[in-house]
């Protein structure tokens, strides 16, 4: 069963694998390697269920994914207490009929973000949100200290509708403040990204949570991957990327959990026994 670490200062319990769902409400203007169709409401069910019987229980969304939120909401609305959920707000993302692009805009005024925080809580059928992280563009620092958004996010865990509060930063400067300021920080980390390494040092050292984004390389990690050696008979268990990916991943020990998407009900189970044996690794 997976494990489950503490949300940073927080009285939360989470997995240290959590499910990423943007597959589940979007597939255009996303840096994936391949294109896909978006599942089906008994796909979605499936990955839900079998992410849930292995231990699983914090799911990431986002009002930027689409439709996420609503076909998480629907496929929780029996089962909401057994799951953590985090969503955003700041990033509003509109698709494209015609093509297969859309487009991104951000708003962090304090008006737009609780009209966000209560939309999600509409699409997810829920009363209350267990994380809610800023959707960065890019600018961290200036969305923390120059606009209203983690003001209000605050105020609006002050008022019991969200429990946590943190950012999904893209730069080591921003990530570094957030560690300080809030309770937890997502933050890009694989093999071949590794700026922004020194914000899971230091959220250990102020007690916030560390979520890891990326960690597959957005799936090009095993799609670049070279192919195995054929001149050996048997293949070395640190020739599988996604395997090696894992044990980079879970290595620093300020890392509170790792969230990974997939609509490949099997990835989801090899991923979930990849994740598990890292964590072994890890533990020595």
């Amino acid at each position: 069963m997976m494990p489950r670490k503490r949300l940073g200062r927080t009285d939360i319990d989470v997995s240290t694998l959590g499910l990423g769902t943007v597959k589940f409400g979007r597939n255009q203007s996303l840096k994936y390697p391949t294109q896909f169709e978006l599942p089906s409401d008994e796909q979605v069910r499936r990955l839900i269920d079998c992410a849930y019987a292995m231990g699983v229980n914090l799911i990431d969304t986002a009002p930027a994914y689409g439709y996420s939120e609503e076909r998480v909401g629907d496929a929780l609305r029996k089962s909401r207490k057994d799951w953590v959920i985090s969503t955003k707000v700041g990033e509003e993302f509109t698709p494209d009929k015609f093509s297969t692009q859309g487009h991104s805009h951000f708003d962090f005024s304090a008006q737009h973000t609780r009209r966000s925080v209560e939309r999600s809580l509409r699409r997810l059928r829920t009363d209350y949100l267990d994380l809610v992280l800023i959707h960065s563009d890019g600018n961290d620092l200036d969305i923390l200290q120059h606009t209203d958004v983690l003001h209000t996010l605050q105020q609006l865990k002050q008022e019991g509708w969200i429990r946590a509060v943190g950012i999904s930063s893209k730069t080591l400067e921003g990530g570094l403040l957030a560690a300080e300021v809030c309770d937890a920080v997502m933050v890009t980390y694989n093999a071949g990204q590794q700026d922004e390494a020194p914000v899971i040092a230091k959220s250990a050292q102020h007690g916030a949570a560390v979520l890891l984004k990326k960690v597959l390389a957005s799936g090009h990690i095993c799609h670049d991957a070279p192919a195995p050696d054929a001149n050996l008979s048997a293949q070395r268990e640190t020739q599988d990327p996604i395997q090696r990916a894992l044990d980079f991943a879970y290595a620093p020990p300020g890392v509170t959990s790792a969230i990974i998407g997939t609509l490949n009900e099997q990835h989801l189970r090899d991923n979930l026994f990849k994740a598990i044996r890292a964590q072994d690794l890890q533990q020595g």
